[in-house]
């Protein structure tokens, strides 16, 4: 039986794939010249083909990760 605090396997996996999609769009939206930066290639790589192949259970971290970088993008996108 699941329990009910984590869900569904389902549940988990779309959750998390819900953030994923927030991620990406948030990471889009830098475009300009944060696009030319290597971080920006690294982090999309981290949000698709790190995330499919990653298990469920390193997903969320694979998407810590990216986030982590996003951020750090971000702020670096006022100096580009």
């Amino acid at each position: 039986m699941s329990d009910p605090v984590r869900g569904t396997f389902r549940q988990r996996y779309d959750e998390l794939e819900t953030r994923r999609e927030a991620l990406v769009a948030r990471l889009r939206g830098l475009g300009g010249a944060t696009a030319q930066h290597p971080g920006y290639k690294r982090a999309l790589k981290l949000l698709n083909d790190t995330f499919r192949k990653s298990k469920l259970a390193q997903r969320l971290a694979v998407l810590e990760a990216a986030a982590w970088l996003i951020d750090i993008l971000e702020k670096l996108s006022t100096t580009l």
